[in-house]
Parts: C-alpha cells; sequence; structure tokens
C-alpha cells in the first residue's frame, strides 16, 4: 500500500485535532506516515500510533521555532525524497497552506487547498472542495507530480484506529532560506477557555443585529453553554465590537463546524463564504426577509435579545 505523508501540527508534543482528522482521511488513500518537527516532536508518537500513523519521522532543532516556515518545507521536501508518498496532507491554516504551496512549487506537483474531503481514485487521490463563496461543490486531483493537499479543519471525524507508530529519526539539510525570516519575539494568546475558531464543533456567532460590544456577551453567554467558539461578522468586527482574530468571512477565517449559530447576521456573501460548509446552521434574525435564511437548516424570526438568552436557559437546565 502507498503511504501518505501527514504534517504534524502540535504544541510541544500535543497534537491538535485538525492532525488527526487527516490520518482518518490518509487512511483512505494508504498508510499515513506522520512527520512531527520541533520541540516535543518524538512526545507525539503514541497519540499518532493511536489514530493510523504506520510511521513518526521525527526531527527537532532549533530553526522550527526561531524562523518562519522554511525550515519546515526543507523537512517535508526531505521525507517526501525518503518516502516517494502517493500524497501529502497538511492542515488548512494560514501557516499550513502556506507550507504546502512552497513545498509544490520545491518538488514540482500540483496543490489542491481547502478540501473537504478526500478519496482515492484510479489515478490518486481526489479532493472535494467548496468553492466560488461555497456556491460550487468540485471534485478534483493533482495530474503532475505527488499531490500536495491541505485540508480544512472538521472535515473528517476523529477515529481512533491503532498502528505501530514506529519513531524514526528524519535526516533534515536547512537550506541557505531557512534563516532568513527570524522571530524576534512572541506574544502568548490570552486564553478565553473556549476551543480554537477553526477547529470548534460548534460555533456561535454574532453580527450587526447584536448592537454594540457591550451586548456581545448573550452570544459568549450561548456559545459557552454549548462549550463552543464565539464568531463574529465582518460587520461587527468594522465596528470593533469584537476582536478580528474572532471574524468569519472571506476576509476573516473559515469555519465548518458540526453545528453554526448565525445570530443577528444578514448574511451577506462574503460571511457565507466562511461559513457555508458548516453540517447544521441555525439563524435567529428578526428580519424574515434576511439572505442568511436562504442557506439555514433552522430559521429562528425573532429578535435576538430575546431568542438568545431563552435558548441559554433552556440548554442549561436541560443540561441540568
Amino acid at each position: 500500500m502507498a503511504e501518505v505523508l501527514v504534517y504534524v501540527d502540535h504544541v510541544d508534543g500535543a497534537v491538535r485535532k485538525p492532525t488527526l482528522e487527516l490520518l482518518t482521511l490518509a487512511r483512505r488513500v494508504g498508510e499515513p506516515v506522520a512527520v512531527a518537527l520541533g520541540n516535543g516532536a518524538a512526545d507525539t508518537a503514541a497519540t499518532l500510533a493511536e489514530h493510523g500513523a504506520a510511521r513518526v519521522l521525527t526531527h527537532e532543532a532549533a530553526e522550527y521555532a526561531d524562523y518562519l516556515v522554511v525550515p519546515k518545507v526543507d523537512a517535508l521536501q526531505a521525507a517526501v525524497e525518503a518516502v516517494s508518498p502517493a500524497a501529502v496532507l497538511v492542515p488548512s491554516s494560514a501557516e499550513g497552506k502556506e507550507i504546502a504551496a512552497r513545498l509544490a512549487l520545491r518538488i514540482g506537483s500540483g496543490i489542491i487547498t481547502d478540501a473537504v474531503d478526500l478519496e482515492a481514485g484510479d489515478e490518486g487521490p481526489v479532493a472535494t472542495q467548496s468553492v466560488f463563496a461555497a456556491s460550487f461543490t468540485t471534485k478534483s486531483r493533482v495530474s503532475k507530480g505527488t499531490p500536495v493537499i491541505t485540508v480544512k479543519p472538521n472535515s473528517a471525524a476523529v477515529e481512533a484506529a491503532p498502528a505501530a507508530g514506529a519513531v524514526e529519526a528524519l535526516s533534515v539539510t536547512f537550506s541557505a532560506q531557512a534563516t532568513g525570516t527570524k522571530v524576534t519575539a512572541r506574544t502568548p494568546r490570552e486564553s478565553t477557555g473556549r476551543p480554537e475558531l477553526t477547529e470548534a464543533a460548534i460555533v456561535v456567532s454574532g453580527g450587526r443585529g447584536v448592537n454594540g460590544a457591550e451586548n456581545f456577551s448573550i452570544i459568549e453567554a450561548l456559545a459557552d453553554s454549548l462549550g463552543a467558539a464565539v464568531g463574529a461578522s465582518r460587520a461587527a468586527v468594522d465596528a470593533g465590537w469584537y476582536p478580528h482574530t474572532n471574524q468569519v468571512g472571506q476576509t476573516g477565517k473559515s469555519v465548518s463546524p458540526q453545528l453554526y449559530i448565525a445570530s443577528g447576521i444578514s448574511g451577506a456573501i462574503q460571511h457565507r463564504a466562511g461559513m457555508q460548509t458548516s453540517k447544521t446552521i441555525v439563524a435567529i434574525n428578526k428580519d424574515a426577509e434576511a439572505p442568511i435564511f436562504e442557506l439555514v437548516d433552522y430559521g429562528v424570526v425573532g429578535d435576538l435579545f430575546d431568542v438568545v438568552p431563552a435558548l441559554t436557559e433552556e440548554i442549561k437546565t436541560r443540561k441540568g
């Protein structure tokens, strides 16, 4: 069986959920071989083996933390040359897409970004994408070289599939470009206690209808009752009501949760582009003609200041 490289997104050995989803997809088209880089790389092996990695290639070096992107591209190129995989899968984060694009250029291959599904094909892996602001679904494959594919979070379920997970050292020679952009300082992100927006199973977002930063507390209360992440429309972010890091849409983050609740959001195409692949969409809006109702699974026509608190209380009551 052909091997499939999976780039491991981890923090000091703690593997992030999108990587485990990639292992699920990788097993559909071949035998997963994980590539873990940087501090704590070897500590990822047990988790990766539990979720299907037959081998774990590791390399620890200060360059991965001290410099941007290129050292990781060097390492993935070395892994491609060592393994000759059927495909390379990378999480579809901002950094992941830059790594994937640089790698594809290096190895003379095609790239597919923001895939939402993956299946085996007669001539290589076939990726499903949601395109043109999620108006169309396409299936495509790379016709030249080793396919490099980035996959959006929440595109597959995390499945346990115990495998050997044999740890092997990866030999990496850094290029001259590896030290071109140095990280000079880091500021830890303040923890809200909520899930990462792009990885969350449930997202609750607020828009112009929230009518002020002080009112986002009711959106947060609903999110907390569900164990959800909080999102915001561009209108709410531009008004200064919520941080840009939480913006969902074409110029913000793309999310694909199991449940997306849009409160006071009209449904402009810019916003829809960032959430339309959500599995179940619920909208709360007092305007029955709002475009958001064209794509929802469930719609509530009503004032969010009445509906959202009532929904929050009902959830808390049912949870006991």
